[in-house]
């Protein structure tokens, strides 16, 4: 039976499963990252595999540091041998990997390789040396690669590990046993030869000329979908083509030492048997026992299982199990066997805004003549998901639920940075941000990447459910172009299935899965990807595509379990709407029963405006203030998108006097869009599954289609969305005028009083009313109808809703101003006046600070879109994670915000906040003390 392990040249990942966990360190079981390799081509390096991975290699030629991950360009990048592709028109100076295309730009001059015009065409070579104790020497190795891009071949100490035709795709996990070419107590030498993907796609033209033509996302032809990687790395109409395709190492890569038996492929299913009661949850836990040795074991699996997040009690338990020599045993463990699985009064993962995302960590040991041979350990939630799809006129509608309560989801795409450079940081930030907009979903789309582990962990922790697109998308795989053959590997696409479905499994964050975006794989791929999914997870939903618009062919299987159409819908609109158009489509239903792409062009606020477009010298022969390095950084994209943005704020605000007046307008736009978005989605919350934003971030400096930019600087529109799906919400519907309250929760609200007011432009009072209201669960109830105070007013106005609970808290806010024919242009002269500030309380925490502080308006004026910011050395700290931005406070009003940041990037010092608005100056705030 030994034989088995050397059959394998190789061992997937997601035959051993290493790519679920984390993993703790023992005396025995270790596991170290390999961060520090040196880079170089094989145009200039051309020794082979065997002579780089020995240890008396010489080189002949200087080789690049670089910290892996790390793809090629972005190493490059990092030594200076190309400027970063992020920033300015950078990007137009660094060679592309499309011969065609380099051509067409004169693009060769730039290659760094002399006599060589495309530097991407053959492989890289990364290299590193480590050491291995020696009294490490007997145990069991693997080397794991995460993730690369787009073939490897691996080399260890002069042997071939793998090769290229073995390790093909960026999705797949790769567990590659060299306990035999170890040294232990010696230096070791690897040398990982990565190719780049087998076609590199061809890039549609630049978008360079601002408000461009419509940009062929994946480029004219889609070829770039004969590939299994991240498609939009040929550009889309939101990012430019990466020169390289990232290329490269781009996940960590691990050295795992073990004793003879080792865990492999956990899977964790939890149980809520007796809904709606959750008192009580069951857990079935199923892996496999792989003994490498020549013996029979007679050891025994520790299981531990303790709260994470919250204070409650540990379980333990351990079963005797005998490994055969040379055998993978699978272990599967029910309550009906082992009683300690059988939960009472669980703590359930809940989403964001439906309650606390509770997790626990499960701990798996073997344990054999009392050494522990493995040791794992991985978050998990207890939890269950499921969907129901119905028909409404025509339109297949599908919801969601968890934990047997229907959610709502409001949330939107995720793309991948266009260098994937994100860290575990940088995903914290990003998604707390996401948490702290009140979304409760993110998608990930299917022309990007199933992001890694840090993505999965931050959003676990932070109650963000996940849509996870497969990655075929229409524009590649034959919808609008491309081709239903592609990817050409049919068997890359489903070892790269297998490997992502047994990777993210265990996140009670993953909601559902998705065929891809707006499009279909051919039906060998689609059966082999639903059908591992019911296989391999069995959990949760599937969906057959992100866009119910891509009809499946007859005869092919619909969604999972429920066999029936997709029943979400993309197509937009992607441009600004007025929010009275929002009600109206949402009011018509259709494609709006569950919106899952929509957005608009969302301009930065002004001071990261100059970070996004370094140039913002105004080209006179292009709209106002744009020109092509606005181009470039998408003010081009969606076929005039930005330009209908630009005339709309022109015709309602008057045109712009300066850049700074043109993004404070642009931020108003911004404001009033994505209110109407979620606002209208909310007004039919009971009629409807949710509504996602096309899209939530951004994937380099962007001026289009973002909540907050790459810089992590939230627009207005951030903080309307914020505002519009809170929990308990107060809203006024701009279509018929009437006020209403929204309960999002699965809870009763109470008792509940709202206050409606409307101000002339003088902030005269031209209406009052309270009224009470009462939800007992998630609905919407109309209360104050305001058309007849509306309808006959002839200038500017503004409503001002507040509610409050019964205790006269405060639990929403709202503010929306109003004019006949759109015409704002009075807030260009709306009357000056001054708010107070005062610091009510600062908290210093182990992650982040926090502060505390209550805004007065104690004039007789209105104080209208009024932003704080928190400030260090003259620059606001991004990310900062604030309870409200842009609000408007009524005469003697007062609201109470909070803002917290991460402790790290304070780095001991004491920031400051300043408070300032539409007319309203510039306020300091100290932060040093509580005065």
């Amino acid at each position: 039976m030994r034989n088995i392990f050397c059959y394998f040249a190789f061992i997937l990942v997601y035959q051993l499963g290493f790519n679920t966990t984390l993993y703790a360190q023992t005396s025995s079981v270790k596991q170290v990252q390999l961060t520090r390799f040196q880079l170089q081509s094989s145009f200039i390096v051309k020794e082979g595999g065997q002579e780089l991975s020995g240890n008396n290699y010489k080189a002949n030629t200087a080789w690049y540091p670089v910290k892996v991950p790390s793809t090629v360009l972005t190493g490059l990048v990092a030594n200076k041998v190309y400027p970063s592709p992020y920033q300015a028109l950078n990007n137009m100076r660094i060679p592309d990997a499309s011969d065609e295309f380099n051509k067409q730009y004169d693009l060769e001059k730039f290659s760094h390789i002399p006599g060589t015009p495309n530097p991407w065409k053959k492989p890289y070579w990364y290299r590193t040396t480590f050491k291995v104790p020696a009294g490490d020497k007997g145990k069991i190795f693997q080397l794991i690669f995460k993730g690369i891009n787009y073939r490897a071949e691996v080399w260890l100490n002069g042997k071939r590990i793998a090769d290229s035709t073995q390790m093909a795709g960026m999705f797949a996990a790769y567990n590659l046993p060299v306990s035999n070419h170890i040294l232990a107590g010696a230096v070791n030498t690897l040398a990982v030869k990565i190719y780049p993907l087998d076609y590199p796609g061809l890039p549609d033209k630049e978008q360079l000329e601002a408000l461009g033509p419509f940009y062929a996302n994946g480029g004219p032809t889609g070829d770039i979908g004969k590939n299994v990687t991240m498609l939009c790395s040929a550009g889309w109409d939101w990012m430019p083509p990466v020169r390289d395709r990232n290329m490269g190492i781009w996940q960590p890569v691990y050295l795992r030492t073990t004793g003879a038996v080792t865990i492999g492929k956990p899977k964790l299913v939890t149980e809520l048997a007796s809904l709606p009661d959750t008192s009580t949850a069951n857990l079935s836990l199923n892996l496999t026992l792989s003994n490498y040795s020549t013996v029979k074991t007679t050891g025994k699996l520790l299981v531990n299982i303790k709260p994470e997040n919250f204070t409650g009690t540990a379980v333990q338990f351990s079963r005797a199990i005998n490994v055969k020599a040379g055998e993978a045993k699978s272990v599967s463990l029910t309550p009906a066997q082992v009683s300690e699985l059988y939960i009472g009064n669980p703590k359930l993962w809940w989403p964001n805004g439906y309650g606390k995302a509770n997790l626990y960590r499960i701990r798996l040991q073997y344990i054999n003549n009392k050494q522990i041979t493995d040791d794992t350990t991985f978050v998990f939630g207890i939890r269950t998901v499921s969907s129901k799809a119905t028909d409404v006129k025509g339109f297949t509608r599908r919801e969601f639920f968890v934990n047997g309560k229907r959610v709502h989801l409001n949330g939107g795409a995720w793309v991948p940075d266009m260098m994937v450079n994100r860290d575990s940081a940088r995903y914290d930030h990003e998604l707390h941000l996401c948490r702290t907009a009140n979304v409760n979903l993110v998608r990930i789309w299917g022309g990007g990447i199933t992001p890694p582990d840090h993505f999965w962990n931050a959003c676990d922790k932070y109650g963000l459910m996940v849509w996870s697109d497969f990655w075929i998308t229409g524009d590649t795989q034959g919808e609008f172009k491309g081709s239903p053959n592609y990817p050409l590997e049919g068997n890359v696409f489903t070892r790269n299935v297998i490997s992502t479905i047994y990777r993210i499994r265990n996140h009670p964050s993953l909601l559902v899965w998705t065929g891809g975006n707006e499009g279909h794989a051919r039906k060998e791929l689609y059966d082999v990807m639903r059908n591992s999914i019911i296989t391999l997870d069995g959990t949760r939903p599937y969906i057959p595509s992100s866009s119910g618009f891509a009809k499946l062919p007859e005869g092919w299987d619909g969604a999972w379990p429920d066999n029936k159409p997709t029943g979400v819908y993309s197509g937009g609109p992607y441009a600004w709407k007025d929010p009275k158009e929002y009600y109206r489509l949402a009011d018509a239903g259709k494609d709006w029963v569950f919106k899952d792409e929509t957005g608009l062009p969302s301009q930065p606020p002004y001071n990261t405006l100059a970070k996004n477009i370094p140039d913002t010298t105004w080209d006179q022969k292009l709209p106002y203030p744009l020109n092509h390095m606005w181009g470039y950084h998408d003010a081009a994209t969606g076929a005039g998108k930005y330009d209908e943005y630009y005339k709309d704020m022109v015709s309602r605000y008057g045109k712009p006097t300066s850049r700074l007046d043109f993004s404070n307008k642009m931020q108003l736009m911004n404001a009033t869009g994505y209110q109407g978005i979620f606002e209208a989605a909310g007004h039919k919350l009971i009629e409807t599954g949710g509504v996602m934003l096309w899209k939530l971030n951004a994937a380099f400096p962007s001026v289009i289609w973002q909540i907050y930019d790459w810089y992590l600087q939230p627009n207005a529109g951030y903080y309307a969305m914020q505002n519009a799906v809170e929990p308990i919400h107060i809203q006024f519907n701009q279509n018929d005028s009437t006020v209403a309250v929204l309960n999002r929760t699965h809870r009763s609200t109470g008792n509940l009083m709202l206050q409606a007011d409307v101000y002339d432009t003088g902030t005269k009072q031209l209406f009052h009313q309270l009224a009470t209201a009462s939800l007992t669960h998630e609905g919407v109830k109309e209360v104050i109808p305001m058309a007849y105070v509306l309808k006959p007013l002839k200038g500017l106005s503004f409503v001002v809703l507040s509610l409050k609970n019964a205790k006269g808290q405060i639990v929403s806010r709202n503010a929306y101003w109003m004019a006949p024919n759109n015409d704002y242009a009075p807030l260009n002269t709306l009357p000056k006046t001054q708010i107070q500030t005062k610091l009510l309380k600062k908290e210093k925490g182990k992650t982040e600070n926090k502060w505390t502080v209550q805004l007065s308006n104690n004039s007789n004026k209105i104080a209208f879109f009024v932003r704080p910011q928190l400030m260090l050395n003259n620059e606001e700290m991004r990310p900062s994670y604030w309870s409200a931005s842009y609000i408007t406070l009524a005469p003697h009003e007062s609201t109470t915000l909070s803002v917290s940041v991460p402790a790290i990037i304070l780095g001991g010092k004491t920031p400051f906040i300043t408070v300032e608005g539409w007319n309203v100056s510039k306020q300091l705030l100290l932060l040093n003390g509580i005065h």
